[in-house]
């Protein structure tokens, strides 16, 4: 196929721009809405708020497989977009929304039938108040699944048009919604974590509600005729060769993630209160990244489908320039006022200390691998080539974060900082992975779309 040029004269700096702010703002939006639902639950009880932390890492888990499906999903419809195919594109969309759907469905069954049993699976007998909180939420939470699943399939749809703008407008009304709620049923209601979970619940109808009807009119990607229901299996497949590779990244990801976290639980409460704080700077520091990840997805992906494969390389150069860049300056930010922004969390004084170790290790580690470890892999996806991720991750993530987590914190007898550690390592090795394949262009011989 010849390469469309007008790809390189859409994606201009002014374009890039626009697609990339409103990435910033939801991810912003998305952080806040968990520090929110957090900060409201916390006056009904300790208990309140461990239940609903328990099942918001759980739910992390389960939900990664239709959250898998939305990038396969993005990357099959934006090279639709980038080849002009437009039919074909919203064909694609629809087979998503189906995909997710029936994954969604088989989650939510779970989450209300088994909440209990998958409960003391990940946390073993907790007490009776905490597993009574964490079981309400569970079941609002599960059945909010399909609403969940469906709006990021929508959401991935519109930014692989290159519009961002309408999912950060929604997430704008998700976030007032959910917190309007929150506040009515907790303060007004007093349900306290039912609250919690049916305000999530609602806001998620919603949002769905808005992004489907949005949809469903004509443009590159249209859902119209949605619900005459027709599987077209090679499109499916296209799907899947995407999202498998991707989500059992993700799941080896967070299982990996579950095993390291357990390390500080043999350090006391201090350090398990240290790495909680830093996580929690880190989350904000991680926000600008996760945008140019998605962007990359987006630009790639119409690169590709266009044939246009200088125009795919000058692109992603672009902006993992600026992603390095904005990296830096968070890093060095954080590590000048590590003190205040530590000090913000009122810990004790060995938390306190371990805290500002763990920034001190993530600053610098961010701002080397960072970007290459989880940025630059959305290019290597968005042309086909997930299953190199999908081994160059485990194998990282297994050989050197989890094994060099162990290894530093009790062989080399560094403790919880060794945590730390084998996670800047983990950046570096990923990293070099996903750079040595990019340089060596093999990506560039993957196919997506096929039949």
């Amino acid at each position: 196929m010849n390469p469309d040029t007008s790809i390189a004269r859409y994606w201009t700096n002014r374009t890039l721009f626009s697609l990339l702010w409103p990435l910033v703002i939801e991810q912003i939006l998305a952080v806040t809405m968990g520090a929110a639902d957090t900060f409201m639950v916390s006056t009904v009880g300790e208990h309140a708020v461990s239940g609903v932390n328990i099942i918001d890492n759980i739910n992390n888990l389960l939900i990664i497989a239709f959250t898998a499906l939305c990038t396969g999903g993005a990357v099959v419809v934006s090279q639709y977009i980038g080849r002009k195919d437009h039919e074909n594109s919203g064909i694609a969309a629809k087979q998503l929304v189906y995909s997710v759907v029936l994954i969604s469905i088989f989650m939510m069954l779970m989450a209300v039938l088994l909440r209990r049993p998958i409960i003391r699976l990940f946390y073993g007998n907790i007490d009776n108040d905490v597993m009574e909180a964490a079981s309400v939420y569970f079941l609002f939470t599960g059945l909010s699944y399909p609403f969940l699943a469906v709006y990021s399939a929508n959401a991935a749809l519109f930014r692989a048009m290159g519009n961002s703008r309408i999912p950060m407008r929604i997430a704008i009304l998700v976030n007032i919604l959910n917190i309007s709620f929150n506040a009515l049923f907790i303060y007004v209601a007093k349900i306290g974590v039912m609250g919690v979970g049916l305000s999530t619940l609602i806001s998620r109808m919603i949002a769905v509600s808005i992004s489907t009807v949005l949809l469903r009119r004509a443009g590159p990607v249209s859902l119209s005729g949605l619900f005459n229901i027709k599987i077209v299996r090679p499109m499916i497949k296209n799907i899947l060769n995407v999202g498998i590779p991707s989500g059992v990244e993700s799941s080896m990801f967070m299982i990996g993630r579950l095993f390291t976290q357990r390390i500080f639980t043999y350090f006391g409460t201090a350090a398990i209160a240290a790495n909680a704080i830093t996580s929690v700077i880190n989350s904000f520091s991680f926000m600008p990244g996760t945008a140019f990840s998605l962007a990359l997805l987006t630009i790639v992906g119409q690169c590709i489908g266009a044939g246009d494969i200088a125009e795919a390389k000058k692109q992603t150069f672009k902006i993992m320039k600026m992603a390095y860049v904005s990296l830096f300056v968070l890093s060095a930010l954080t590590y000048i006022f590590q003190k205040p922004l530590v000090g913000l969390f009122h810990l004790g004084p060995e938390a306190y200390e371990l805290a500002l170790s763990f920034v001190r290790v993530h600053c610098f580690s961010m701002g080397l691998g960072w970007a290459v470890s989880f940025i630059l892999p959305n290019a290597l996806r968005a042309a086909g080539d997930g299953r190199f991720i999908m081994v160059a991750s485990t194998v990282s993530m297994w050989a050197v974060r989890v094994s060099g987590a162990y290894l530093f914190a009790f062989t080399l007898g560094l403790g919880p900082l060794g945590v730390w550690l084998a996670m800047g390592a983990d950046f570096v090795v990923r990293g070099t992975f996903c750079l040595t394949r990019w340089a060596r262009g093999k990506w560039q011989t993957k196919r997506v779309i096929t039949g």
